[in-house]
């Protein structure tokens, strides 16, 4: 599904209405959340009008990916959804699986693999996530699997460490086979300058395998898009 909206604050508010069907229709409780912009307003959106009509103490709350910084950091995931949203509703604190960024990478790798090992349902003998959120950058990056290290999304670990092309800084990222696995993908994409690898990946062109956003294709099938129409600006609807 390809859905698009007038404006961010719209996209955060189509996911909430999905959320709030998923988690009562179908008993989604476990869930991957992402860092970013649009996240942000979908979490400021639930904290100020889904407080008390979802089920909060029965949620999982897990990362799909983390910077190697703590959790007081201005650029860790974690931190920031504590602050937008963690801290405004009734989530049961040993409920919430956040990616220590402080630890050292590698270790918390397979530390955080081994949560989603003990945490989550074996399906095909990997973790099912109910519900994976994801952002794409605008060069078609998802979670932490940037174009130059491909080789992650396929990788045989639930968790790998990235490297950021650009800055060099560690992160933690779910790898291919947990998002693909999860029974609900959705994707938030805003901003103009997301237009042209998004629609690279719409059209299925030869150079959108260069993308790691495009190799997110759940097993079930059930994936959205929930884009702005300044990133859907140039893609087929």
């Amino acid at each position: 599904m390809f859905e698009v909206y007038d404006t961010k604050a719209e996209v955060a508010r189509a996911l909430s209405g999905h959320l709030d069907r998923w988690s009562a229709e179908e008993g989604f409780r476990s869930i991957a959340l992402s860092g970013g912009s649009t996240p942000q307003v979908w979490f400021d959106l639930l904290a100020d009008e889904y407080q008390y009509r979802l089920p909060w103490p029965e949620f999982l709350l897990f990362w799909g990916d983390e910077r190697c910084v703590p959790p007081e950091d201005s650029q860790s995931n974690y931190g920031m959804t504590r602050k937008h949203l963690l801290d405004k509703v009734p989530v049961e604190p040993s409920h919430i699986y956040r990616i220590r960024g402080e630890n050292p990478p590698a270790e918390e790798a397979r530390r955080y693999s081994r949560v989603l090992h003990d945490m989550l349902p074996q399906v095909h003998g990997i973790p099912q996530f109910d519900l994976v959120i994801l952002g794409m950058g605008d060069d078609g990056h998802t979670a932490s699997i940037f174009p130059h290290e491909m080789d992650l999304w396929g990788s045989d670990s639930f968790c790998e460490v990235a490297t950021h092309p650009e800055s060099g800084q560690k992160r933690i990222s779910l790898t291919g086979q947990i998002i693909n696995n999860a029974k609900q993908v959705v994707f938030l994409v805003t901003g103009a300058n997301k237009a042209a690898p998004l629609a690279e990946i719409r059209n299925r062109s030869l150079g959108s395998t260069q993308f790691p956003a495009a190799h997110v294709a759940p097993t079930g099938g059930r994936l959205i898009w929930l884009v702005d129409r300044e990133a859907a600006s140039l893609a087929p609807h």
